[in-house]
This record gives structure tokens, C-alpha cells and sequence, in this order.
């Protein structure tokens, strides 16, 4: 059914007709158009219905890489004189999809009155397909730096000439970095096990942070914060004629979620120290001496039971105030 909408979608034009490459335009057959189509938009709608396993998830990483991809078309067709040409259909898909998205999120966001589904999560997936390979696979280089008449020039532009021919192969992989890397580790971690790329588990990118402590609202947010960094700064390449300046103000982004991701283990690292430092009646007292995984009494809890970002707090204060208390 994946492989017949894209394939649809191909039939009626809605395919990569070129890839700008460094020096050249590379320019591949009908049916080679039609194969890398139908490949590319399979594959994002699969990444889109990967991670569609916490409220709200989808909805909100659509919104915020549809708007970023809805700037770079709009800049991308203002270049031109002609007023009509500043609306495309890569902007008329994303401003619907935005559209839905943004009146579906509240009826999604945890606790979720109405939910996705295969269905939905699939057809975001392809209309996010489909609005990247509309401008990526048809733009002409010369159009955004408006230095050469025709491809054959594109070698005398030079690097600073060349970088914005770059942003249509790069910009839609960066909006959708975090589908497509949730995809590409589940698709690997099953193989590998010698199980169906398609089977259902729970080591998803999203479950993997409910695991490490953060809560059901953190988890959605951290994944909000790497697609908006990776997007955007993907997008500063080509508003800011500077490239340090983007990779910069990206490195520190990229800095900041990582922080975030990994907040919960050093909060639970500071529990488990706390508790091992503390007297032992004082932290039978406060009920955390579970928390101390060298302690005899961790065995209180299961063997794979991960402390929540919540636990972690309530437990930290309650050992505090009973060392501020003890005699």
C-alpha cells in the first residue's frame, strides 16, 4: 500500500527530476526518478510512524520541521521576480500539513483524547515526502545564488556559490534527523537480531528516555529541542553568509539538548551518592536507602526498575530534611 501511494505520487510528477552535486547537475532517467521517489517517500513515512509512540510526538516534530522547510521555500521562490512565484506546492503542502497539525495537537498532548494512529502518522509522513522531493528534486542552484545562466556555470561559482545548492539534499534530512536516525537504529537493532525490521519493541528513541528517568512531557520536549536545532541551524547556511556563525550557534544547540537528555542519570547518580554518604538509619528513615544499588535493600526493587526524574527529586529532598533533622 506505501509503495503505491508513492508510487502515485510519482506517476503524477511529484519526483526528484535532478540532485545538485558540486561543479554539475546530476540528472537521472525516468525510471531511476521514479525508483528514488518512491524510495525516499517510503522511507519517511516508515520514520514518521516509528516514533509515533507518545502524545503529541508527531504532531509537534510536524509542525516545527514543516515550518522551518515552509521558510526555506518561500526563500528559495521570493528570489525570483515574479510575484506568483513566491507560492509553490512544497509551501501549499506544508502550510496544510502545519494547519493540521496544529489544530490536532491539542486533542493529542498527553493525556491524548484522539490519536493518530498507522493512518495519520503515514500520512504525515508522505506529505512531509512530498513537499521536500516537490522543491528538492527541482530547484535550480543558479536560482538561488543568481550568478549563472545555466548549470554547466555552477563550477565557476566557487564554495560560497555552491553552498545553497547543498541546502536542498541537506535541509529535508535535517528535519527529519530524529525519524530517520529512530528508524535507522530499529531497523539495524531488529536485523540484528534476526527478526522482522518491522516488529514491535520497546527501544525506541522515545521509550529509551522514558527510561532514563525523564517523564512523559520532558520526552516529547527533548525530541521538539534536537529537531528544531538540527533544522534550523541546517537553515542558517543559507541566511547567514558566514558559515562559522551557523555551525556555532548549532554546536551550542546541539550542546544544550544533550545536556537535557542526560540530565535525568546525573540526578540519579547524585541520589545514589547521596544515599551511600548518608548514615544508614537516617536513609532506612527516609525510605531511600533502595536507591543505593551497593545496599543490600536495593534488592527491594526490581532488577531493571529506572528511577524516574520524579522519584529522584521526591527522594533527594526527603533524605535532606531528615539529615537536617537527625540529632
Amino acid at each position: 500500500g506505501q509503495i503505491i501511494a508513492a508510487g502515485l505520487l510519482a506517476w503524477q510528477g511529484v519526483q526528484i527530476g535532478s540532485i545538485p552535486i558540486p561543479g554539475f547537475i546530476v540528472i537521472g532517467s525516468p525510471w531511476m526518478s521514479l525508483m528514488l521517489t518512491v524510495f525516499i517517500v517510503v522511507l519517511v513515512m516508515n520514520a514518521i510512524n516509528f516514533i509515533d509512540g507518545l502524545d503529541g510526538l508527531v504532531a509537534g516534530v510536524a509542525i516545527i520541521s514543516n515550518g522551518v522547510f515552509f521558510v526555506y521555500a518561500y526563500l528559495i521562490s521570493s528570489g525570483t521576480s515574479e510575484q506568483t512565484d513566491y507560492f509553490n506546492l512544497s509551501q501549499f503542502i506544508t502550510a496544510a500539513l502545519i494547519g493540521a497539525c496544529v489544530g490536532f495537537l491539542p486533542l493529542n498532548w498527553h493525556p491524548a483524547r484522539l490519536f493518530m494512529g498507522d493512518a495519520g502518522a503515514l500520512l504525515v509522513g508522505m506529505l512531509m515526502a512530498a513537499s521536500s522531493v516537490a522543491v528538492t528534486g527541482n530547484i535550480d542552484p543558479c536560482r538561488l545564488t543568481g550568478e549563472c545562466a545555466n548549470p554547466a556555470d555552477l563550477g565557476l561559482l566557487g564554495a560560497s556559490g555552491l553552498l545553497p545548492a547543498f541546502i536542498p539534499i541537506l535541509l529535508p534530512f535535517a528535519v527529519l534527523i530524529v525519524p530517520l536516525l529512530d528508524f535507522g537504529l530499529a531497523v539495524f537493532r531488529r536485523l540484528r537480531a534476526g527478526k522482522s525490521p518491522f516488529s514491535a519493541d520497546r527501544k525506541h528513541l522515545h521509550h529509551r528516555l522514558l527510561d532514563m528517568g525523564h517523564t512523559h512531557f520532558h520526552a516529547v520536549l527533548i525530541f521538539y529541542a534536537w529537531t528544531a536545532v538540527a533544522s534550523v541551524g541546517c537553515l542558517l547556511v543559507l541566511l547567514i553568509p558566514d558559515w562559522w556563525w551557523p555551525l556555532i550557534i548549532t554546536g551550542v544547540g546541539l550542546i544544550i539538548c544533550t545536556i537535557l537528555t542526560l540530565a535525568p542519570l546525573s540526578r540519579r547518580k547524585a541520589v545514589e551518592a547521596a544515599v551511600q554518604s548518608a548514615e544508614p538509619e537516617v536513609a532506612a528513615d527516609a525510605g531511600v536507602a533502595a536507591f543505593d544499588p551497593l545496599d543490600a535493600a536495593a534488592g527491594e526493587r526490581a532488577p531493571d526498575a529506572e528511577m524516574s526524574d520524579a522519584e529522584a527529586g521526591i527522594a533527594l529532598s526527603r533524605l535532606h530534611d531528615k539529615e537536617n533533622h537527625a540529632p
